[in-house]
């Protein structure tokens, strides 16, 4: 939540809760690293490399890109001159309840939907209208705003369907569904005095009032991994997250995350990053 934005007027921004922007090719991206409070979405044209969420993703042609403020993200490395739209949100512009259980700003899903030509003209068409209304004084602007942000939303789900839809028909499904979105309600970690409280299957398991068998074999079948592996590398880029961008100490960050001993926590990051919380810290 610290930082600013080159180009973007921070505190307008808070107080109108949106704005809407053109990427110019010239234009250098923000190489931020940081938990803001404001949603984004953009339509992207050019080649990037990004960390989001302790995790690298390409972005190659024309994309949309969408970024939960709750998950670390910045610009690493870039190709191509860059060119698209911004549009910038508070959780408040919006229906809160609808973007928190959106899979397009879920931190465990692919942030990043690539587009066809006639996607991307589509998509294209509704962001330069968001930019010329933007700029304009029409009195309704907020409302027209939304409406367009809702619109590149549903279309973004119309093209890119979440991986688990499908399987909501069954039970399988509804029950990873039911693990995946409890999984993600605990993060980020704020505050020290409210540890993580599931850090395993027979807890997520006891919180569903489910056999944990039948969680493993459920999640396994819909997602093709593990429940343990989902838990862990969710609490790893947790673990990223909070060596990067606080100052607490290793042995906060690990009570934090609900190990018992430092050394417990120590010994868990480095055999799932290859690396010891101290030495990520330090590059």
């Amino acid at each position: 939540m610290t930082g600013e934005i080159p180009g973007v007027n921070m505190e307008d921004l808070r107080l109108k809760g949106f704005r809407v922007h053109a990427l110019q090719p010239s234009q250098e991206l923000p190489h931020h690293q940081g938990r803001r409070d404001f949603y984004k979405m953009g339509l992207i044209n050019g080649d990037l490399t990004v960390q989001y969420g302790g995790e690298l993703l390409e972005l190659k042609g024309t994309v949309l890109f969408f970024v939960n403020p709750k998950v670390p993200h910045s610009v690493v490395s870039r190709v191509n001159r860059t060119n698209g739209y911004a549009c910038l949100f508070t959780e408040a512009f919006m229906n809160g309840r609808e973007l928190r259980d959106s899979p397009l700003f879920r931190a465990g899903d692919n942030p990043v939907i690539p587009l066809n030509s006639a996607q991307a003209a589509f998509m294209d068409s509704i962001f330069r209208e968001m930019l010329v209304v933007y700029q304009e004084d029409y009195p309704y602007k907020s409302d027209l705003i939304r409406n367009c942000i809702s619109l590149v939303l549903h279309e973004a789900l119309r093209i890119q369907p979440p991986k688990q839809a499908m399987a909501f028909q069954n039970g399988a499904g509804r029950v990873t569904h039911l693990f995946l979105d409890l999984l993600e309600k605990q993060f980020p970690i704020e505050r020290l005095n409210e540890p993580l409280q599931l850090r395993n299957p027979q807890q997520f398991a006891d919180r569903l009032f489910l056999h944990v068998n039948y969680l493993n074999r459920a999640v396994k079948s819909v997602t093709g991994q593990p429940t343990s592996t989902h838990i862990a590398a969710r609490i790893t880029a947790e673990a990223k997250a909070l060596l990067q961008h606080t100052d607490w100490s290793v042995a906060d960050i690990a009570y934090a995350l609900g190990f018992e001993y430092p050394a417990y926590f120590n010994n868990y990051f480095k055999r799932l990053t290859g690396t010891t919380p101290n030495t990520f810290r330090k590059v």
